[in-house]
């Protein structure tokens, strides 16, 4: 399932009003009485939207006098929009591209420090990585859902991984990803306190690793 949070973004940028709104507070920090002049509406309406962009993380909120002047008699500090540093997109089925650079990138770092194989360094970073996304979510399968492998329980208690979220590059460095992706679930299961092991299962249509029972 793609990220709701990040859906629900996109979708706010849809209407044309919030997004001339949204490209300027791009451009500066913007009072709701600037930003209804600038787009030519109400002050109500565009504080409307501005505070649905807030809502959905694309702009930041503070408060600032604008007259510049303090103490009594200065008047109310002013709230003030601005866009936030993010990165907006989407696919679907999920896909994590950005993920999988970042750990391909630390491994290459990591084999030419360490003297090791690049292999056994992405390895190694994926483990990592999995253990810190586990350990900061509730559960193992909050980390994968996080991570867009898009869990379903089988019948064993085990779980079935429906989506890869490196897929393309799985699809043309399959070992070398796979061996990664493993990695990361396992760290993840770890990081979560979770028993059950991670292994390499590929299936058509699904990731090429499925959690099941340690007794299995």
């Amino acid at each position: 399932m793609v990220n709701a949070n990040r859906i629900a973004a996109i979708a706010a940028l849809g209407d044309p009003v919030r997004r001339r709104l949204y490209l300027l507070t791009a451009e500066r920090p913007v009072s709701r009485d600037e930003a209804a002049d600038a787009v030519g509406i109400a002050r109500s309406t565009a504080a409307f939207h501005l505070d649905r962009l807030a809502d959905e993380g694309l702009v930041t909120v503070s408060y600032r006098r604008l007259s510049g002047r303090s103490g009594p008699g200065a008047g109310r500090p002013s709230k003030l929009y601005a866009a936030a540093s993010v990165d907006v997109s989407a696919s679907i089925p999920e896909r994590h591209y950005d993920l999988a650079g970042d750990l391909l990138a630390s491994a290459i770092e990591r084999a030419e420090r360490d003297d090791v194989p690049v292999r056994e360094a992405l390895a190694t970073q994926a483990h990592e990585v999995g253990t810190a996304i586990g350990a900061e979510s509730a559960d193992l399968d909050t980390a994968l859902v996080r991570c867009g492998f898009e869990p379903t329980a089988d019948e064993g208690g085990g779980v079935i991984l429906q989506n890869c979220p490196f897929h393309a590059l799985a699809t043309t460095h399959t070992a070398l990803v796979c061996g990664a992706n493993v990695a990361l679930v396992r760290g993840m299961a770890e990081g979560a306190g979770d028993p059950r092991e991670s292994v390499l299962e590929p299936r058509d249509g699904h990731c090429c690793v499925r959690v099941r029972p340690a007794s299995e």
